[in-house]
C-alpha cells in the first residue's frame, strides 16, 4: 500500500493512524535516506500510542523509551555498522515484548529483522514535502 503526504503534519498524522490499528509486539522497520520524515512519523505513533512529551531522533542514544498506553522503544539504527554493534543496543531484548518497536535505519539491521516485521520505506515525491510511504504488512 502508499500513502502521499505533504507536510511533516501529515506526515505525523499519517503515524498516528498506523498506531491505532498496532496492539503491541509489533516491529515497524523503517527504511529511507536522511530527511525523510522518519523521526516525524514516530512522532505522530508516539502521539497515537499515548506517549506524552517530546520525541525526537535517538541517534546517540540508540534507544528511547516511551511510556504509553502501549510503550515505544524508538531505535536508530543509523551507526549500527556490525551485529556486535546491534546486540549492544540492547534490540534483541525488546523482541517479543507488550511495546512497539519502530526502528530508524533498519536497511542497517536488515538480517536482524523479524519476518512479520511491518515495513515502512518512505521516498521523496516529486514536491519538496511530499513522501511516499510505502507499507508492507500492515493494513490501513
Amino acid at each position: 500500500m502508499q500513502i502521499v503526504t505533504n507536510s511533516a503534519a501529515e506526515t505525523e498524522a499519517l503515524g498516528e493512524r498506523v498506531a491505532a490499528r498496532l496492539k503491541g509486539g509489533e516491529v515497524l522497520a523503517l527504511f529511507g535516506p536522511m530527511g525523510m520524515g522518519k523521526t516525524a512519523f514516530t512522532r505522530g505513533l508516539a502521539r497515537g500510542l499515548g506517549v506524552r512529551g517530546e520525541v525526537s531522533s535517538p541517534t546517540f542514544a540508540l534507544v528511547h523509551e516511551h511510556a504509553g498506553r502501549i510503550p515505544l522503544y524508538h531505535f536508530d539504527m543509523f551507526r549500527v555498522t556490525s551485529w556486535d554493534d546491534l546486540y549492544s543496543t540492547g534490540f534483541f531484548d525488546y523482541l517479543g515484548g507488550d511495546g512497539v518497536l519502530a526502528i530508524e535505519w533498519s536497511e542497517n539491521i536488515e538480517g536482524a529483522l523479524p519476518q512479520d516485521a511491518v515495513r515502512i520505506t518512505v521516498s521523496r515525491g516529486e514536491e519538496e514535502d511530499r513522501r511516499v510511504f510505502s507499507i508492507e504488512g500492515l493494513e490501513l
